[in-house]
């Protein structure tokens, strides 16, 4: 036995990477249904068959450890095939967002040095489009029939002439898993490199956290190229549990609700909009969901009407809200049941193995009831932003994941979002965060949503203004509603201006696009008769 063996073999013994993961629970509950999606479902041992063909062709086609692989699908059990077939290989899935404008597209594909796509009948052709002008794309799978797209590679087909024998590849904890853009809010998309340490430590805390076993189905809102998406799968992968995934356009609240009664679903997650959307159904109160017994919601901030009404129509399930980031793998606090009333507003506290500090400019912690930006460290912090080593280092400052949440915390350490550092107004030299301004807004009964940014202002260098979806047909006049927020805030606080829009731009996990509303904005008020 040489000696090289034997550092492989001792390797495989040690490792708990996704892949490894996966195929533990094919060999211990084969049968289970791992996987549903519309009438398609796959048991554990299905999904790790057909994982391991897909890895198989991928190494054939030239496919090694640490190359990337794009992954450009809406949501569909080949989605999470894909991840887990690179992940074998000790290649990293780069998940796309499929709303991309093909210039985006083409930027994430360089960007992360992608090798080959795997993608869909209806994306193909951006796909193969971005491929052939880059000349990097070796080649592209495409889910659709060959005779359709050309030049792409047939899904089915591809993985019938592989073999299901398992990769002989050893995969290491620090290897890359994923490479998750960030959704480039503030600018172009980051790569935040997460490796199989972080996600699998994310997923404990997860378990942990939610109490979450083996007989739980699990169903949520969310695209499965973002974070979140992802991370709701891996700890019903993890402990032997069913995922619902649900399609990832045109959302449809009354399939949702459909869909948690007809799989017994028992954990689930909605967006604030979406859980709007769900409880406001007529025949919510008919649908049997008494095995719903967490509640999960993120993603974005939601109005207290949201959360009263979600707590009022589901009064015995938990209500969990799931906060963190893409760059912390991706939840890093929980405000659970026992206090989604008492401490209604908070994102709770941290999970198991997340160390936070909240802390000022210099660094320097602040006291309870202080606003401070929010730090993190853990092994589910990213490995690094790829290729970029300038905003990695100022992200690390001090040895600490620097956030960019403004938060304050109370005497009993929960946490309260305040803002990001990079949507805070200052106006006059006083601080203003927009999501206060926005929490005195949402008051009013006629407000159904709002974004607050700063425009540029000759005397105070910026000023808040207020961008408004109203509820129905009728818009109160900008002045009546100023005066509702005039008693709610600070003088310094209140918008000198309200803008109505039919609708708020948001990124697919819904969070609101204010760079896209300040870049639309801001010139109407720096021109010289502003």
């Amino acid at each position: 036995m040489t000696q090289s063996f034997e550092a492989g073999a001792l390797a495989r013994s040690r490792r708990l990477v996704l892949g490894e993961i996966l195929a533990r629970n094919a060999r211990r509950r084969p049968e289970k249904v791992a996987l549903i999606f519309e009438d398609q479902s796959l048991t554990f041992a299905e999904l790790d068959a057909r994982v391991n063909r897909l890895a198989n062709a991928l190494a054939n086609r030239g496919v090694t450890h640490g190359d990337k692989v794009a992954v450009v699908m809406f949501n569909r059990l080949e989605m999470i095939e894909s991840y887990f077939a690179c992940q074998k290989l000790g290649a990293c899935p780069v998940p796309v967002n499929f709303r991309l404008a093909p210039a985006e597209l083409t930027y994430l594909l360089e960007n992360s040095d992608s090798v080959a796509a795997i993608t869909d009948p209806d994306l193909v052709v951006g796909v193969l489009e971005a491929a052939r002008a880059l000349g990097s794309i070796r080649f592209v799978i495409s889910t659709g029939p060959v005779d359709r797209i050309g030049t792409a590679a047939e899904y089915e087909r591809v993985l019938a002439a592989s073999a299901e024998t398992v990769p002989d590849v050893v995969v290491d904890e620090d290897d890359l898993a994923f490479l998750m853009y960030t959704s480039g809010t503030t600018g172009l998309p980051k790569g935040a490199m997460l490796t199989h340490q972080n996600l699998v430590m994310n997923t404990l805390n997860w378990v942990t956290e939610m109490e979450a076993t083996g007989e739980d189905v699990w169903l949520s809102g969310l695209p499965l190229f973002h974070i979140g998406g992802v991370n709701g799968i891996l700890p019903f992968i993890y402990l032997g549990g069913t995922s619902v995934i649900t399609p990832s356009t045109n959302f449809d609240p009354s399939e949702s609700l459909r869909l948690l009664e007809k799989h017994k679903v028992t954990m689930c997650y909605f967006v604030p909009t979406q859980w709007q959307q769900i409880c406001s159904l007529p025949e919510v109160a008919n649908v049997d969901t008494s095995l719903l017994r967490r509640a999960l919601w993120g993603a974005s901030q939601a109005p207290p009407s949201t959360l009263e009404l979600l707590t009022s129509t589901f009064p015995s399930v938990g209500i969990v809200n799931a906060f963190g980031q893409t760059e912390m793998s991706s939840n890093t606090c929980f405000l659970k049941a026992d206090d989604a009333i008492r401490k209604m507003g908070s994102v709770g506290l941290p999970a198991v193995n997340v160390e936070v500090r909240i802390v000022d400019l210099d660094g320097g912690e602040v006291q309870p009831g202080q606003v401070g930006e929010i730090v993190y460290r853990g092994p589910t912090v990213m490995a690094g932003y790829y290729k970029n080593d300038e905003a990695t280092a100022q992200a690390f400052l001090g040895g600490w994941f620097h956030s960019g949440d403004l938060v304050r915390q109370d005497d009993e350490g929960f946490i309260y979002v305040v803002d990001r550092i990079k949507d805070m107004i200052i106006s006059g030299g006083e601080n203003i965060y927009p999501a206060e301004v926005e929490r005195a807004f949402e008051e009013h009964p006629a407000v159904a949503e709002v974004a607050v940014i700063g425009v540029p202002h000759p005397r105070w260098v910026e000023t808040p203004v207020a961008i408004v979806v109203a509820r129905g047909s009728e818009r109160p006049a900008p002045q009546e509603v100023l005066e509702f927020v005039k008693g709610r805030l600070a003088s310094y606080k209140k918008p000198s201006s309200v803008i109505y829009v039919d609708a708020l731009p948001r990124n697919a996990s819904g969070k609101i696009l204010k760079r896209e509303l300040r870049d639309e904005y801001e010139s109407l008020f720096s021109g010289p008769d502003a």
